[in-house]
Protein backbone atom coordinates (compact mmCIF):
# COMPACT_ATOMS: atom_id res chain seq x y z
CA UNK A 1 0.00 0.00 0.00
CA UNK A 2 1.50 3.31 -0.79
CA UNK A 3 2.40 5.56 1.82
CA UNK A 4 -0.08 8.02 0.43
CA UNK A 5 -3.23 6.35 1.63
CA UNK A 6 -5.26 7.76 4.39
CA UNK A 7 -5.00 6.50 7.71
CA UNK A 8 -7.97 4.64 7.70
CA UNK A 9 -7.38 2.84 4.72
CA UNK A 10 -6.62 -0.56 7.02
CA UNK A 11 -10.61 -0.24 7.89
CA UNK A 12 -11.64 -0.41 4.08
CA UNK A 13 -11.59 -4.04 4.39
CA UNK A 14 -8.41 -3.99 2.46
CA UNK A 15 -5.81 -6.15 4.43
CA UNK A 16 -2.27 -4.01 4.62
CA UNK A 17 0.81 -6.63 4.42
CA UNK A 18 2.59 -7.08 7.68
CA UNK A 19 5.80 -9.23 7.83
CA UNK A 20 6.47 -11.10 10.45
CA UNK A 21 8.63 -8.57 12.74
CA UNK A 22 5.26 -6.41 11.95
CA UNK A 23 3.52 -9.22 13.62
CA UNK A 24 5.63 -9.92 16.44
CA UNK A 25 5.88 -6.07 17.43
CA UNK A 26 2.07 -5.99 17.20
CA UNK A 27 1.91 -8.96 19.84
CA UNK A 28 4.22 -6.83 22.04
CA UNK A 29 2.07 -4.21 22.00
CA UNK A 30 -0.96 -6.42 22.80
CA UNK A 31 0.60 -7.59 25.26
CA UNK A 32 1.92 -4.44 26.72
CA UNK A 33 0.72 -1.25 25.31
CA UNK A 34 2.98 0.62 27.77
CA UNK A 35 6.32 -1.15 26.80
CA UNK A 36 8.78 1.62 26.07
CA UNK A 37 10.18 1.85 22.53
CA UNK A 38 13.59 0.81 24.37
CA UNK A 39 12.49 -2.29 25.59
CA UNK A 40 10.23 -3.31 22.44
CA UNK A 41 13.59 -3.35 20.39
CA UNK A 42 15.42 -5.23 22.87
CA UNK A 43 12.70 -7.56 22.97
CA UNK A 44 11.91 -7.95 19.07
CA UNK A 45 16.10 -7.65 18.73
CA UNK A 46 15.13 -4.30 16.17
CA UNK A 47 16.69 -0.15 16.55
CA UNK A 48 14.88 1.87 18.31
CA UNK A 49 14.81 3.49 15.00
CA UNK A 50 12.69 0.84 13.30
CA UNK A 51 10.60 0.32 16.15
CA UNK A 52 9.26 3.52 15.98
CA UNK A 53 8.91 3.65 11.95
CA UNK A 54 7.13 0.40 11.89
CA UNK A 55 4.73 1.95 14.66
CA UNK A 56 3.91 5.26 12.70
CA UNK A 57 3.24 2.99 9.59
CA UNK A 58 0.73 0.83 11.28
CA UNK A 59 -0.86 3.50 12.74
CA UNK A 60 -0.60 5.56 9.06
CA UNK A 61 -1.95 2.48 7.48
CA UNK A 62 -4.80 1.87 9.82
CA UNK A 63 -3.63 -1.56 11.58
CA UNK A 64 -2.91 -0.13 15.04
CA UNK A 65 -5.98 2.23 15.73
CA UNK A 66 -4.94 3.14 19.64
CA UNK A 67 -4.19 1.63 22.83
CA UNK A 68 -6.24 0.46 25.95
CA UNK A 69 -6.51 -0.24 29.75
CA UNK A 70 -7.38 -3.53 30.59
CA UNK A 71 -9.36 -3.57 34.19
CA UNK A 72 -10.55 -6.40 36.92
CA UNK A 73 -14.08 -6.12 36.93
CA UNK A 74 -14.45 -7.94 39.92
CA UNK A 75 -12.17 -4.70 41.53
CA UNK A 76 -14.11 -2.19 39.85
CA UNK A 77 -17.51 -3.39 41.41
CA UNK A 78 -18.70 -4.57 37.83
CA UNK A 79 -18.14 -8.47 38.61
CA UNK A 80 -21.63 -9.82 37.36
CA UNK A 81 -21.18 -10.34 33.33
CA UNK A 82 -23.31 -11.35 31.08
CA UNK A 83 -24.81 -11.59 27.08
CA UNK A 84 -27.46 -10.17 26.53
CA UNK A 85 -29.16 -11.26 22.95
CA UNK A 86 -31.94 -8.80 21.54
CA UNK A 87 -34.51 -9.18 18.70
CA UNK A 88 -35.01 -5.89 17.16
CA UNK A 89 -37.73 -4.31 14.40
CA UNK A 90 -35.94 -3.65 10.93
CA UNK A 91 -34.26 -1.32 9.68
CA UNK A 92 -33.93 0.12 13.32
CA UNK A 93 -29.79 -0.86 14.29
CA UNK A 94 -28.96 2.68 13.61
CA UNK A 95 -31.48 4.12 16.31
CA UNK A 96 -30.89 1.13 18.88
CA UNK A 97 -27.23 1.53 18.32
CA UNK A 98 -27.28 5.16 19.71
CA UNK A 99 -29.45 3.98 22.72
CA UNK A 100 -26.95 1.42 23.60
CA UNK A 101 -24.29 3.34 22.91
CA UNK A 102 -24.97 5.90 26.04
CA UNK A 103 -25.70 2.52 28.40
CA UNK A 104 -22.42 2.65 30.51
CA UNK A 105 -22.58 -1.19 31.55
CA UNK A 106 -22.64 -2.15 27.57
CA UNK A 107 -18.89 -3.39 27.24
CA UNK A 108 -19.18 -4.53 24.12
CA UNK A 109 -22.18 -4.76 21.31
CA UNK A 110 -22.14 -6.16 17.92
CA UNK A 111 -24.52 -6.70 15.11
CA UNK A 112 -24.55 -10.25 14.55
CA UNK A 113 -26.59 -12.65 12.36
CA UNK A 114 -29.25 -15.41 13.35
CA UNK A 115 -32.20 -15.17 15.42
CA UNK A 116 -31.20 -12.61 17.37
CA UNK A 117 -30.11 -8.97 15.87
CA UNK A 118 -27.56 -7.62 18.27
CA UNK A 119 -25.23 -9.07 21.19
CA UNK A 120 -24.27 -7.49 24.46
CA UNK A 121 -21.84 -8.09 26.53
CA UNK A 122 -22.46 -5.81 29.70
CA UNK A 123 -20.74 -5.44 33.38
CA UNK A 124 -23.05 -5.14 36.54
CA UNK A 125 -22.20 -5.27 40.10
CA UNK A 126 -25.37 -8.04 40.57
CA UNK A 127 -27.91 -9.26 40.03
CA UNK A 128 -30.44 -6.41 40.52
CA UNK A 129 -28.46 -4.25 38.33
CA UNK A 130 -28.60 -6.88 35.52
CA UNK A 131 -32.70 -7.20 35.75
CA UNK A 132 -32.94 -3.62 35.85
CA UNK A 133 -30.62 -3.37 32.91
CA UNK A 134 -32.32 -5.70 30.95
CA UNK A 135 -36.26 -5.18 32.44
CA UNK A 136 -36.06 -1.04 32.46
CA UNK A 137 -33.58 -0.21 29.91
CA UNK A 138 -33.35 -2.58 27.52
CA UNK A 139 -36.81 -3.83 26.81
CA UNK A 140 -38.00 -0.29 27.27
CA UNK A 141 -36.21 0.62 23.91
CA UNK A 142 -39.55 0.71 21.38
CA UNK A 143 -37.58 -1.26 18.70
CA UNK A 144 -36.47 -4.02 20.99
CA UNK A 145 -38.93 -7.12 20.27
CA UNK A 146 -37.17 -9.64 22.58
CA UNK A 147 -34.19 -10.29 24.68
CA UNK A 148 -32.38 -13.10 26.07
CA UNK A 149 -29.99 -12.88 29.00
CA UNK A 150 -26.82 -15.37 29.14
CA UNK A 151 -24.57 -14.88 32.63
CA UNK A 152 -20.64 -15.47 32.32
CA UNK A 153 -19.81 -18.20 34.58
CA UNK A 154 -16.02 -17.41 34.04
CA UNK A 155 -14.41 -15.52 31.53
CA UNK A 156 -10.77 -16.40 29.96
CA UNK A 157 -8.45 -12.92 30.35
Amino acid sequence: MPESEPKDAGRTGRTVDLDATDRRLIAALEADARISIRALAEKLRISRATAYDRIERLHARGVITGYTVTTDPDKLGVGLSAYIYLRITQQSWKSVREQVRVIPEVAHAALVSGEFDLILMVRVSDAVALRTLVLDRLQAIPEVQASQTVLVLDEMR
